[in-house]
Protein backbone atom coordinates (compact mmCIF):
# COMPACT_ATOMS: atom_id res chain seq x y z
CA UNK A 1 0.00 0.00 0.00
CA UNK A 2 1.56 3.28 -1.04
CA UNK A 3 1.59 5.95 1.60
CA UNK A 4 -0.46 9.02 0.71
CA UNK A 5 -1.02 12.39 2.30
CA UNK A 6 -4.01 12.36 4.62
CA UNK A 7 -7.01 14.33 3.41
CA UNK A 8 -10.78 14.46 3.60
CA UNK A 9 -12.78 13.57 6.73
CA UNK A 10 -9.87 12.18 8.76
CA UNK A 11 -7.89 15.37 8.19
CA UNK A 12 -10.96 17.41 9.11
CA UNK A 13 -11.29 15.40 12.31
CA UNK A 14 -7.65 16.07 13.15
CA UNK A 15 -8.05 19.77 12.37
CA UNK A 16 -11.06 19.89 14.72
CA UNK A 17 -8.84 18.72 17.58
CA UNK A 18 -9.86 15.05 17.79
CA UNK A 19 -6.92 12.65 17.68
CA UNK A 20 -7.55 9.45 15.74
CA UNK A 21 -6.35 6.29 17.46
CA UNK A 22 -6.84 2.82 16.01
CA UNK A 23 -8.54 0.28 18.25
CA UNK A 24 -6.66 -2.63 16.75
CA UNK A 25 -3.16 -4.06 16.49
CA UNK A 26 -1.53 -7.16 15.06
CA UNK A 27 1.91 -8.35 14.02
CA UNK A 28 0.68 -8.24 10.40
CA UNK A 29 -0.28 -4.55 10.65
CA UNK A 30 3.19 -3.80 11.98
CA UNK A 31 5.35 -5.92 9.69
CA UNK A 32 3.44 -5.20 6.46
CA UNK A 33 3.80 -1.44 6.79
CA UNK A 34 0.04 -1.02 7.12
CA UNK A 35 0.30 0.82 10.42
CA UNK A 36 2.73 3.30 8.93
CA UNK A 37 0.39 3.76 5.96
CA UNK A 38 -2.56 4.42 8.26
CA UNK A 39 -0.53 7.13 9.96
CA UNK A 40 0.01 8.77 6.59
CA UNK A 41 -3.33 8.34 4.87
CA UNK A 42 -5.80 8.07 7.76
CA UNK A 43 -4.25 10.42 10.36
CA UNK A 44 -3.81 7.60 12.87
CA UNK A 45 -1.69 8.91 15.77
CA UNK A 46 -2.23 6.25 18.44
CA UNK A 47 -3.23 2.66 19.15
CA UNK A 48 -5.39 0.98 21.78
CA UNK A 49 -5.39 -2.75 22.47
CA UNK A 50 -7.26 -5.24 24.62
CA UNK A 51 -7.35 -9.04 25.05
CA UNK A 52 -10.05 -9.44 22.38
CA UNK A 53 -7.90 -7.69 19.79
CA UNK A 54 -4.85 -9.83 20.53
CA UNK A 55 -6.88 -13.05 20.69
CA UNK A 56 -8.31 -12.41 17.23
CA UNK A 57 -4.93 -11.48 15.77
CA UNK A 58 -3.14 -14.54 17.17
CA UNK A 59 -5.97 -16.93 16.31
CA UNK A 60 -5.84 -15.76 12.69
CA UNK A 61 -2.06 -16.19 12.59
CA UNK A 62 -0.96 -12.82 11.29
CA UNK A 63 2.77 -13.43 11.65
CA UNK A 64 2.96 -15.00 15.11
CA UNK A 65 3.81 -18.55 14.07
CA UNK A 66 7.60 -18.41 14.40
CA UNK A 67 7.53 -16.49 17.67
CA UNK A 68 5.05 -18.94 19.18
CA UNK A 69 7.23 -21.84 18.02
CA UNK A 70 10.24 -20.22 19.73
CA UNK A 71 8.28 -19.65 22.94
CA UNK A 72 7.01 -23.24 22.86
CA UNK A 73 10.58 -24.49 22.51
CA UNK A 74 11.46 -22.51 25.63
CA UNK A 75 8.69 -24.29 27.54
CA UNK A 76 6.81 -21.07 28.17
CA UNK A 77 3.25 -21.25 29.54
CA UNK A 78 0.33 -19.43 27.93
CA UNK A 79 0.21 -16.44 30.28
CA UNK A 80 3.96 -15.77 30.01
CA UNK A 81 3.75 -16.16 26.24
CA UNK A 82 0.91 -13.64 26.05
CA UNK A 83 3.02 -11.07 27.86
CA UNK A 84 5.93 -11.70 25.50
CA UNK A 85 3.75 -11.47 22.38
CA UNK A 86 1.71 -8.44 23.36
CA UNK A 87 4.52 -6.34 24.79
CA UNK A 88 6.57 -7.03 21.65
CA UNK A 89 3.73 -5.78 19.44
CA UNK A 90 3.18 -2.71 21.59
CA UNK A 91 6.92 -1.97 21.64
CA UNK A 92 7.21 -2.19 17.87
CA UNK A 93 4.08 -0.12 17.30
CA UNK A 94 5.36 2.54 19.71
CA UNK A 95 8.61 2.72 17.75
CA UNK A 96 6.70 3.26 14.50
CA UNK A 97 4.65 5.99 16.20
CA UNK A 98 7.74 7.58 17.81
CA UNK A 99 7.87 10.50 15.34
CA UNK A 100 4.28 11.39 16.28
CA UNK A 101 5.20 11.15 19.96
CA UNK A 102 8.08 13.55 19.46
CA UNK A 103 6.16 15.99 17.27
CA UNK A 104 3.20 16.15 19.68
CA UNK A 105 5.36 16.42 22.82
CA UNK A 106 4.04 13.07 23.99
CA UNK A 107 0.36 13.85 23.62
CA UNK A 108 -0.09 11.35 20.78
CA UNK A 109 2.11 8.59 19.42
CA UNK A 110 0.70 6.46 22.22
CA UNK A 111 0.12 2.71 22.32
CA UNK A 112 -1.98 1.30 25.17
CA UNK A 113 -1.61 -2.12 26.76
CA UNK A 114 -3.96 -3.41 29.45
CA UNK A 115 -3.30 -4.97 32.81
CA UNK A 116 -4.98 -8.36 33.12
CA UNK A 117 -8.75 -7.91 33.48
CA UNK A 118 -8.63 -10.51 36.25
CA UNK A 119 -6.90 -7.84 38.37
CA UNK A 120 -9.71 -5.28 38.00
CA UNK A 121 -10.61 -5.60 41.69
CA UNK A 122 -7.06 -6.08 43.01
CA UNK A 123 -5.32 -2.74 43.55
CA UNK A 124 -1.86 -3.96 44.51
CA UNK A 125 -1.65 -6.61 41.79
CA UNK A 126 -2.77 -4.03 39.20
CA UNK A 127 0.00 -1.67 40.30
CA UNK A 128 2.62 -4.41 40.15
CA UNK A 129 1.60 -5.56 36.68
CA UNK A 130 1.35 -2.00 35.37
CA UNK A 131 4.95 -1.35 36.44
CA UNK A 132 6.06 -4.63 34.89
CA UNK A 133 4.33 -3.97 31.55
CA UNK A 134 5.77 -0.46 31.41
CA UNK A 135 9.28 -1.80 31.97
CA UNK A 136 8.88 -4.63 29.47
CA UNK A 137 7.69 -2.36 26.66
CA UNK A 138 10.38 0.17 27.48
CA UNK A 139 9.17 2.87 25.09
CA UNK A 140 8.11 6.38 26.15
CA UNK A 141 4.95 6.16 24.05
CA UNK A 142 3.45 3.28 26.02
CA UNK A 143 0.29 3.85 28.08
CA UNK A 144 -0.90 1.35 30.65
CA UNK A 145 -4.64 0.67 30.66
CA UNK A 146 -6.20 0.38 34.11
CA UNK A 147 -9.99 0.07 34.59
CA UNK A 148 -11.88 2.71 36.54
CA UNK A 149 -13.24 0.26 39.10
CA UNK A 150 -13.28 1.34 42.74
CA UNK A 151 -10.15 -0.78 43.26
CA UNK A 152 -8.64 0.56 40.05
CA UNK A 153 -8.78 4.21 41.13
CA UNK A 154 -5.99 3.98 43.74
CA UNK A 155 -3.97 1.89 41.28
CA UNK A 156 -4.29 4.68 38.72
CA UNK A 157 -3.03 7.20 41.28
CA UNK A 158 -0.13 4.99 42.32
CA UNK A 159 1.02 4.26 38.77
CA UNK A 160 0.87 7.90 37.71
CA UNK A 161 2.81 8.74 40.89
CA UNK A 162 5.60 6.57 39.45
CA UNK A 163 5.76 8.85 36.40
CA UNK A 164 3.91 6.40 34.14
CA UNK A 165 1.22 7.45 31.65
CA UNK A 166 -2.17 5.77 32.08
CA UNK A 167 -5.16 5.11 29.87
CA UNK A 168 -8.07 4.86 32.29
CA UNK A 169 -10.58 2.46 30.76
CA UNK A 170 -14.12 1.22 31.39
CA UNK A 171 -15.65 4.58 32.34
CA UNK A 172 -19.42 4.66 31.97
CA UNK A 173 -20.72 7.43 34.26
CA UNK A 174 -19.93 11.10 34.73
CA UNK A 175 -19.68 10.58 38.49
CA UNK A 176 -16.99 7.92 38.04
CA UNK A 177 -15.26 10.17 35.51
CA UNK A 178 -14.94 12.86 38.20
CA UNK A 179 -13.33 10.22 40.45
CA UNK A 180 -10.91 9.43 37.61
CA UNK A 181 -9.91 13.08 37.28
CA UNK A 182 -9.26 13.20 41.03
CA UNK A 183 -7.16 10.02 40.82
CA UNK A 184 -5.12 11.54 37.99
CA UNK A 185 -4.50 14.84 39.77
CA UNK A 186 -3.59 13.10 43.03
CA UNK A 187 -1.16 10.92 41.11
CA UNK A 188 0.46 14.00 39.63
CA UNK A 189 0.82 15.56 43.08
CA UNK A 190 2.64 12.46 44.28
CA UNK A 191 4.73 12.31 41.11
CA UNK A 192 5.80 15.91 41.59
CA UNK A 193 6.73 15.24 45.22
CA UNK A 194 8.82 12.28 44.03
CA UNK A 195 10.71 14.47 41.58
CA UNK A 196 9.13 13.25 38.32
CA UNK A 197 8.79 15.66 35.42
CA UNK A 198 5.02 16.21 35.11
CA UNK A 199 5.40 17.24 31.48
CA UNK A 200 6.18 13.64 30.51
CA UNK A 201 3.08 12.16 32.18
CA UNK A 202 -0.02 11.84 30.04
CA UNK A 203 -3.41 10.29 30.59
CA UNK A 204 -6.66 9.71 28.74
CA UNK A 205 -10.03 8.88 30.27
CA UNK A 206 -11.79 6.29 28.12
CA UNK A 207 -15.56 6.69 28.01
CA UNK A 208 -17.46 3.80 26.44
CA UNK A 209 -20.15 4.94 24.03
CA UNK A 210 -21.97 2.25 22.00
CA UNK A 211 -22.31 -0.10 24.97
CA UNK A 212 -24.33 2.59 26.74
CA UNK A 213 -26.80 2.72 23.88
CA UNK A 214 -27.09 -1.07 23.74
CA UNK A 215 -28.33 -1.36 27.32
CA UNK A 216 -30.39 1.83 27.47
CA UNK A 217 -32.10 1.02 24.16
CA UNK A 218 -32.99 -2.42 25.51
CA UNK A 219 -34.77 -0.79 28.45
CA UNK A 220 -36.49 1.74 26.21
CA UNK A 221 -37.76 -1.08 23.99
CA UNK A 222 -39.23 -2.76 27.08
CA UNK A 223 -41.14 0.42 27.90
CA UNK A 224 -42.25 0.60 24.28
CA UNK A 225 -44.06 3.95 24.29
CA UNK A 226 -43.49 6.48 21.48
CA UNK A 227 -41.72 8.74 23.98
CA UNK A 228 -39.39 5.92 24.98
CA UNK A 229 -38.64 4.79 21.44
CA UNK A 230 -37.83 8.37 20.43
CA UNK A 231 -34.93 8.32 22.91
CA UNK A 232 -33.19 5.30 21.39
CA UNK A 233 -29.65 5.60 20.05
CA UNK A 234 -28.90 8.79 21.97
CA UNK A 235 -27.76 7.82 25.48
CA UNK A 236 -24.10 7.17 24.66
CA UNK A 237 -23.62 10.51 22.94
CA UNK A 238 -25.51 12.44 25.63
CA UNK A 239 -23.43 10.77 28.34
CA UNK A 240 -20.18 11.61 26.55
CA UNK A 241 -21.27 15.22 26.10
CA UNK A 242 -21.90 15.65 29.81
CA UNK A 243 -18.47 14.14 30.49
CA UNK A 244 -16.91 16.68 28.11
CA UNK A 245 -18.75 19.44 29.96
CA UNK A 246 -17.01 18.33 33.18
CA UNK A 247 -13.70 18.09 31.31
CA UNK A 248 -14.06 21.73 30.28
CA UNK A 249 -14.94 22.74 33.82
CA UNK A 250 -11.78 21.14 35.24
CA UNK A 251 -9.21 21.66 32.50
CA UNK A 252 -10.59 24.70 30.69
CA UNK A 253 -10.41 28.40 31.48
CA UNK A 254 -8.19 29.97 34.11
CA UNK A 255 -7.93 26.82 36.24
CA UNK A 256 -6.72 24.81 33.28
CA UNK A 257 -4.21 27.45 32.34
CA UNK A 258 -2.84 27.45 35.89
CA UNK A 259 -2.49 23.67 35.69
CA UNK A 260 -0.59 23.87 32.43
CA UNK A 261 1.69 26.55 33.83
CA UNK A 262 2.49 24.11 36.67
CA UNK A 263 3.34 21.43 34.12
CA UNK A 264 0.10 19.46 34.46
CA UNK A 265 -1.05 18.02 31.15
CA UNK A 266 -4.70 17.79 30.21
CA UNK A 267 -6.25 14.35 30.74
CA UNK A 268 -8.15 14.14 27.48
CA UNK A 269 -11.48 12.32 27.16
CA UNK A 270 -11.18 9.31 24.86
CA UNK A 271 -14.29 7.99 23.15
CA UNK A 272 -14.09 4.19 23.11
CA UNK A 273 -16.50 1.54 21.84
CA UNK A 274 -17.26 3.78 18.85
CA UNK A 275 -18.18 1.04 16.40
CA UNK A 276 -21.92 1.30 15.80
CA UNK A 277 -23.74 -1.89 16.80
CA UNK A 278 -27.28 -0.93 15.75
CA UNK A 279 -27.61 -1.22 11.93
CA UNK A 280 -30.35 1.40 12.06
CA UNK A 281 -27.78 4.03 13.05
CA UNK A 282 -25.24 5.75 10.79
CA UNK A 283 -21.96 3.82 10.92
CA UNK A 284 -19.98 7.01 11.60
CA UNK A 285 -22.36 8.36 14.26
CA UNK A 286 -20.08 8.10 17.29
CA UNK A 287 -17.30 9.92 15.49
CA UNK A 288 -19.30 12.70 13.87
CA UNK A 289 -21.31 13.54 16.99
CA UNK A 290 -18.29 13.47 19.32
CA UNK A 291 -15.89 15.73 17.46
CA UNK A 292 -14.39 18.48 19.63
CA UNK A 293 -11.02 19.95 20.63
CA UNK A 294 -8.80 18.05 23.09
CA UNK A 295 -10.46 14.67 22.55
CA UNK A 296 -9.42 11.25 21.27
CA UNK A 297 -11.57 8.81 19.30
CA UNK A 298 -10.26 5.25 19.15
CA UNK A 299 -11.92 3.43 16.28
CA UNK A 300 -12.13 -0.12 15.03
CA UNK A 301 -10.64 -0.38 11.55
CA UNK A 302 -14.06 -0.65 9.87
CA UNK A 303 -15.23 2.56 11.56
CA UNK A 304 -12.03 4.36 10.56
CA UNK A 305 -12.57 3.36 6.94
CA UNK A 306 -16.21 4.44 7.06
CA UNK A 307 -15.21 7.85 8.41
CA UNK A 308 -12.56 8.23 5.70
CA UNK A 309 -15.10 7.30 3.05
CA UNK A 310 -18.18 9.31 4.03
CA UNK A 311 -17.68 10.99 7.40
CA UNK A 312 -19.42 14.36 7.85
CA UNK A 313 -17.10 16.16 10.26
CA UNK A 314 -17.82 19.42 12.07
CA UNK A 315 -15.57 21.51 14.31
CA UNK A 316 -17.33 20.99 17.67
CA UNK A 317 -20.39 18.79 17.81
CA UNK A 318 -20.25 18.33 21.57
CA UNK A 319 -20.38 21.72 23.31
CA UNK A 320 -23.60 22.93 21.62
CA UNK A 321 -25.30 19.76 22.85
CA UNK A 322 -24.72 20.21 26.61
CA UNK A 323 -28.25 21.41 27.34
CA UNK A 324 -29.91 18.80 25.14
CA UNK A 325 -27.83 16.08 26.83
CA UNK A 326 -29.15 17.09 30.25
CA UNK A 327 -32.71 17.23 28.91
CA UNK A 328 -32.22 13.73 27.52
CA UNK A 329 -31.27 12.28 30.91
CA UNK A 330 -34.14 14.12 32.58
CA UNK A 331 -36.45 12.43 30.05
CA UNK A 332 -34.92 9.03 30.81
CA UNK A 333 -35.56 9.55 34.51
CA UNK A 334 -39.17 10.56 33.84
CA UNK A 335 -39.65 7.24 32.02
CA UNK A 336 -38.27 5.34 34.99
CA UNK A 337 -34.89 4.40 33.45
CA UNK A 338 -32.38 4.41 36.32
CA UNK A 339 -29.14 5.38 34.62
CA UNK A 340 -27.11 4.83 37.79
CA UNK A 341 -28.28 1.23 37.77
CA UNK A 342 -27.37 1.00 34.09
CA UNK A 343 -23.81 2.21 34.68
CA UNK A 344 -23.29 -0.15 37.61
CA UNK A 345 -24.35 -2.99 35.34
CA UNK A 346 -21.99 -1.71 32.62
CA UNK A 347 -19.01 -1.83 34.94
CA UNK A 348 -19.80 -5.34 36.13
CA UNK A 349 -20.43 -6.59 32.58
CA UNK A 350 -17.51 -4.66 31.14
CA UNK A 351 -15.02 -6.24 33.50
CA UNK A 352 -16.51 -9.70 32.94
CA UNK A 353 -16.40 -9.33 29.15
CA UNK A 354 -12.70 -8.50 29.30
CA UNK A 355 -12.10 -11.39 31.71
CA UNK A 356 -13.85 -13.70 29.24
CA UNK A 357 -11.70 -12.29 26.44
CA UNK A 358 -8.59 -12.83 28.55
CA UNK A 359 -9.57 -16.48 29.04
CA UNK A 360 -10.15 -16.78 25.27
CA UNK A 361 -6.68 -15.35 24.70
CA UNK A 362 -5.17 -17.81 27.18
CA UNK A 363 -6.91 -20.66 25.37
CA UNK A 364 -5.84 -19.40 21.93
CA UNK A 365 -2.20 -19.04 22.91
CA UNK A 366 -2.20 -22.28 24.89
CA UNK A 367 -3.54 -24.16 21.87
CA UNK A 368 -0.97 -22.52 19.59
CA UNK A 369 1.87 -23.48 21.96
CA UNK A 370 0.62 -27.07 22.10
CA UNK A 371 0.43 -27.31 18.30
CA UNK A 372 3.93 -25.89 18.00
CA UNK A 373 5.30 -28.47 20.43
CA UNK A 374 3.45 -31.28 18.67
CA UNK A 375 4.83 -30.08 15.36
CA UNK A 376 8.36 -30.28 16.74
CA UNK A 377 7.75 -33.84 18.00
CA UNK A 378 6.36 -34.91 14.63
CA UNK A 379 9.43 -33.52 12.82
CA UNK A 380 11.92 -35.14 15.18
Amino acid sequence: MAQEAASGPTQQLTDAGTSIWLDDLSRQRISSGELADLMGNRNVVGITTNPTIFSKAIEEGRGYEQTIADLAAQGMDAESAIIELTTADVRDAARILAPVYEASDGQDGRVSIEVSPELAHDTEASIAQALDLHARVGEPGVMIKIPATLEGLPAITAVIAQGISVNVTLIFSVDRYLDVIDAYLEGLERASAAGHDLRTIRSVASFFVSRVDTEVDKRLDEIGTPQALALKGKAGIANARLAYKEFNAVFGGERGEAMRTAGIRTQRPLWASTGVKDPALRDTLYVEELTAPHTVNTMPFATLEAVADHGDIGTDNITPGFEDAQIYFDSLAELGVDFADVTELFEEQGVQKFVDSWHDLLATVGEALTKAREGVREDS
